[in-house]
């Protein structure tokens, strides 16, 4: 993020973010900030927050790429900062590493105007996460001034600050601010950072007792049923075989005993 201060309170920081640097490899973007002459700033390498090591804040002159330090007039380093005093009509400047990679770029427009009249709008100059909650504001060189807001050429009325929640893409595009005193500022343009995903967690297990399982009726298989059935029919006929064999048998011999006395 970028924001400005008066020129009486410490240079602003702004960080160009490396945490997107790989999207945007081979198609760089080009963040404007606007900002008055003989204003200075701190230039910082960052990753998610934290200062990035083998990084170094570099800028083209002529053609060549310069390191912030390395160049005459070309900054100073002051710990992890290089400290930078602009000059009009423009700077940009970038984050690249010993292979080559660079992050987006960050362009200031520099307001060459010395009297109090000329306006600036204090934007992002980095591309705004989703979700986030951004402010802008118009300031003359003598301070932050209600004024007038434009979206898109769109007219939105006059307030000391101009107030974005929970910025979406439908909030991405060209931002400006005008007084009656120092006339419109230039145009700058307000991208989105898409917010990663939350990573993917397994469902919450519904619960750790487990009930013995049920041991269900015995029951006969369909395939067995038949030779079953089968040998119980047999056998019941076999012993109505027997019983009417053995009561044959008996009545015969209580006829044979009748017919011959002795």
């Amino acid at each position: 993020m970028f924001s400005r201060h008066p020129d009486t309170m410490k240079p602003p920081c702004v960080s160009l973010l490396l945490g997107v640097c790989v999207l945007l490899l081979f198609a760089p973007t080009v963040s404007a900030v606007q900002t008055f002459s003989r204003s200075s700033v701190d230039l910082s390498c960052v990753d998610d927050g934290q200062t990035a090591d083998g990084w170094t804040v570099k800028r083209t002159r002529g053609g060549l790429t310069e390191d912030c330090g390395a160049a005459p007039g070309f900054g100073r380093v002051l710990g992890s900062y290089c400290v930078v005093d602009l000059s009009p009509p423009s700077e940009t400047f970038w984050c690249g590493d010993s292979s080559g990679q660079q992050s987006n770029r960050v362009s200031f427009s520099v307001q060459s105007d010395t009297t109090d009249k000329g306006v600036i709008l204090e934007i992002p100059a980095l591309p705004v996460r989703t979700g986030s909650d951004v402010i802008l504001r118009c300031r003359q060189r003598n301070g932050a001034t209600a004024a007038y807001f434009f979206i898109n050429g769109s007219h939105h009325g006059l307030k000391p600050e101009h107030i974005i929640t929970k910025f979406q893409h439908s909030d991405e595009g060209l931002y400006s601010c005008s007084t009656d005193q120092g006339g419109k500022s230039p145009e700058g343009f307000l991208r989105v950072r898409v917010t990663p995903p939350p990573p993917h967690s397994p469902p919450p297990s519904t619960s750790t007792n487990f009930a013995p399982p049920v041991k269900p009726p015995f029951t006969c298989p369909p395939s067995l049923l038949v030779p079953f059935v089968a040998v119980l029919v047999s056998g019941v006929l076999l012993v109505l075989v027997l019983v009417l064999v053995f009561f044959l048998c008996w009545k015969l011999k209580g006829m044979k005993v009748l017919t011959h006395p002795i």
